[in-house]
């Protein structure tokens, strides 16, 4: 049984007032003076509260529910219970100095069936928050998609029904008309590409889905989605700084053969050309291009290519692929990395020069938007809290080499404005459940006590001086 019984949103337990760590001997890189420092979360991950002001299930309900599909058997139920502790995230925020924080909207919580009568208690919560960062100096970001969608909308198709885009430009003009007066920074959606492959090709996450052509389904919908999103927003209100988020990163091959080559060109189009090419160039990959065409109405690609004042990239690090004519996505599969490769908890490699790779890969070929790094971090095994800290050195050692990155990149050109943390807290790790962490600041997700780690104070101390 979790304890609910912890005071919350007092002062005493405000960033402020607790111990925090000091940070290690890390670099501090030079960064422009204007650029934007944030944290970044998703609803499911830490809202909880999942059966609160009128929310009904969204897929990672249901998903986390389904025995077996979650390594520890955790759920999203309580999380970090962000719902009703907001104003004590808030305060960590503050603590270190963030300027702005990007959050996500739970689509069950404003459309509890994905479409038709609006939820005003939902709506009213992100009132609630959205009022507290203004209050607190904190400028919000609103994401209305990471990967919450309701399960009404499942039970019809998800985003293998075309009328998903339909769908998602309906909620979006919901939640803009609510919040657009205080909020004019806006994300459409987060990740479209991990949400298809790992949701809708591999069945790894929600909704579960396998094969090939749920992939491509899902994928052009909400490319289509995005589109229509961004045409709603504006229709709603004007003056919003519009954009989305995708996930990219340098995909290389696991050998020198030829034919790991090809597989690594593969799913370098599927990772990050059938996001990218779209949005920018109105076209799919000349290597998809057929998979897709069947689903593709006159009007799509020009309702994707949509103008954006920003794009969102979220950063971890390059895959290396080989060639598996049994892959479900165009015959690849990942393969073994480089010999010495350093890796995270989650076995993630760390390349720090790839975020200057994918940077420079906008400048080249997509007219080098303006850009912000809205999801960058890693996973490692925390200990426990001594004397009211934890220390994460290699988290922080992370953050500090991949800022370095950032700086290297601007020099060379990337128009990149900003770094949002991932993630201000240790969270619910999707398929991972709640053992794996990527948070700068710990969560006891019994007490709910949170605990600000060395990474956290390095932040800080990096913000503290660019100013």
């Amino acid at each position: 049984m979790r304890r609910r019984d912890v005071l919350i949103g007092t002062a005493g337990l405000l960033a402020g007032a607790l111990p925090v760590p000091r940070a290690q001997a890390q670099p501090v890189p030079t960064l422009p003076r204007d650029f934007l420092w944030g944290a970044s979360t998703s609803a499911y991950q830490i809202e909880g509260a999942v059966k609160e002001g009128g929310r009904k299930p969204s897929i990672w309900d249901t998903f986390s529910h389904t025995p077996g599909r979650i390594a520890d058997g955790t759920t999203g139920d309580v999380a970090c219970d962000h719902y009703h502790r907001y104003p004590e995230d808030i305060g960590l925020l503050t603590g270190a100095g963030f300027e702005a924080y990007r959050f996500s909207i739970a689509w069950p919580r404003i459309l509890p069936d994905g479409t038709g009568v609006v939820n005003d208690a939902g709506l009213d919560f992100y009132d609630r928050l959205v009022d507290a960062l203004l209050a607190a100096g904190v400028a919000p970001w609103a994401c209305p998609y990471h990967w919450d969608l309701p399960q009404a909308l499942q039970d019809r198709g998800g985003w293998t029904n075309r009328e998903s885009a339909d769908w998602f430009a309906d909620y979006v003009r919901v939640v803009v008309a609510r919040l657009g007066d205080r909020v004019p920074n806006w994300v459409m959606l987060n990740e479209p590409n991990v949400h298809a492959i790992f949701g809708h090709a591999v069945g790894i996450h929600a909704p579960g889905l396998t094969g090939f052509p749920n992939y491509v389904s899902a994928q052009h919908h909400m490319n289509l989605a995005q589109g229509r999103g961004l045409v709603a927003a504006r229709a709603e209100r004007s003056g919003l700084t519009l954009g989305t988020v995708f996930s990219l990163q340098p995909i290389r091959p696991a050998s020198t053969s030829e034919a790991d080559r090809a597989a690594a060109a593969r799913f370098d189009a599927i990772w990050n050309r059938i996001n990218l090419d779209p949005l920018f160039h109105g076209r799919y990959p000349e290597l998809f291009a057929a998979d897709f065409e069947p689903l593709v109405k006159v009007g799509d690609l020009a309702a994707i290519q949509q103008p954006v004042d920003l794009l969102g990239v979220n950063y971890y690090g390059p895959s290396y692929m080989k060639d598996d004519p049994g892959g479900v996505l165009g015959g690849t599969g990942y393969g073994a990395l480089p010999p010495g490769m350093p890796v995270t908890a989650l076995g993630w490699p760390i390349d720090p020069e790839g975020l200057v790779e994918v940077l420079g890969d906008l400048r080249s070929n997509y007219g080098n938007p303006v850009t912000y790094v809205t999801e960058n971090g890693a996973c490692y095994d925390d200990p426990a809290p001594k004397d009211g800290v934890v220390d994460d050195p290699k988290r922080a050692a992370f953050i500090a080499s991949h800022l370095a990155a950032a700086a290297r990149a601007i020099e060379a050109g990337a128009n990149l404005k900003g770094y949002f943390a991932w993630s201000l807290l240790d969270n619910f790790e999707w398929a991972e459940g709640e053992a794996k962490r990527f948070g700068i600041v710990a969560v006891d997700f019994e007490t709910q006590v949170r605990t600000p780690k060395t990474s956290y104070r390095y932040l800080k101390d990096v913000i503290a001086q660019h100013r």
